[in-house]
């Protein structure tokens, strides 16, 4: 409605000057600014009304003259010709986001709530603004030796790291189900990255990653309490989340993924960490503690974290007071909440 609003307050305008004051040069403008909200229609339809306009003499156009007139003709066919570029380019914009969408999607497919007996709650926001997926990656997969998650975080931030990102992925998907072992899966993850920076000039590719598994039938600790494996590569550790509050998990600090030292790949061990029947592992990237607030003091996650059953809604809830306390949050975030199902 806003080019008839536009153009009705202009004729009120006119119609409460004094009969020397002209406004004619107002209407001018409204059929260039409809060619921005309005199509080849609608554009075309507000130029009529407005040249009409001009020959009502109780408007007080009686000093426009022909040549007036065609040129208020001219500048509401000007503004149709706009109107149909505009609608054009959107429909070519739409149609590269929906293809650019669908490419991402493809490299980071939605989380489904469950992966067998494990719920899930993932959360992505990329830095890159309307892209997203950036240089942080997670995911959850069935395999043989039970349910394995990976959070990892690659060199760089945007839409440079995909390439590095959906790399991980496929190597991780590839080896959870060929690796008995999670230092194995690890390994791999390191050899695909040093695999791909040696064939790229004045590349060094890195990432860091944290790997968990939720052992199959059997792995359960004393007393019948489900124990889950984690294992860190340079990663910051999750966060235990219980009824009594949240801490963080204690790992076994490895290196990075990718670095190459020449001695060959370590993954650290693994540390078994029991998980209660209500407990949920947050995994997240340093996007979350690395974002300040208005006087520069990081994020503290930990001490902010409100216990949640549902790993979807947690993620959730640490997003929205991430957002509050950040305010713009300048790099990749991902976060994962796991648990295991009720009765499982």
């Amino acid at each position: 409605m806003l080019p008839w609003l536009l153009l009705l307050a202009v004729l009120v305008a006119q119609l409460a000057m004094p009969e020397t004051v002209q406004l004619g040069f107002a209407f001018a403008v409204v059929a260039p600014l409809t060619s921005l909200v309005y199509g080849v229609l609608g554009t075309s339809m507000v130029a009529a009304v407005m040249t009409g306009v001009l020959l009502v003499p109780e408007v007080r156009a009686e000093h426009v003259s022909s040549g007036d007139i065609l040129a208020f003709a001219l500048i509401g066919a000007v503004s149709a010709f706009l109107a149909w570029v505009r609608s054009r380019r959107d429909d070519q914009l739409v149609s590269v986001r929906t293809v650019a969408e669908a490419a991402q999607l493809a490299v980071l497919p939605p989380l489904p709530a469950r992966v067998d007996r494990v719920r899930c709650g993932a959360l992505y926001r990329a830095a890159e603004r309307a892209a997203l997926v950036g240089g942080d990656l997670y995911d959850v997969q069935q395999g043989p030796y039970g349910v394995r998650a990976v959070v990892a975080d690659v060199q760089g931030h945007g839409l440079s790291a995909v390439a590095t990102v959906a790399a991980l992925l496929g190597t991780f998907r590839e080896a959870v189900l060929d690796e008995p072992e999670l230092e194995g899966v690890a390994t791999r993850l390191d050899r695909r990255l040093v695999v791909d920076s040696a064939r790229q000039e004045d590349a060094e590719l890195f990432a860091t990653a944290v790997l968990v598994e939720f052992p199959g039938a059997g792995g359960e600790g004393d007393g019948g309490q489900a124990v889950v494996r984690v294992l860190s590569c340079g990663h910051p550790p999750p966060v235990l989340v219980t009824r009594g509050g949240a801490r963080e998990v204690m790992l076994e600090p490895g290196l990075p993924l990718g670095l190459d030292l020449g001695d060959g790949f370590r993954a650290p061990a693994p540390v078994s960490v029991p998980l209660g029947p209500s407990d949920v592992l947050l995994a997240y990237t340093d996007g979350v503690t690395e974002a300040r607030d208005s006087e520069g003091a990081f994020y503290p996650l930990v001490a902010r974290i409100r216990p949640d059953r549902d790993p979807a809604a947690l993620v959730r809830s640490v997003w929205r007071d991430l957002s509050s306390y950040a305010g713009e949050v300048p790099d990749d975030v991902a976060l994962l909440a796991l648990r295991l199902s009720p009765g499982d």
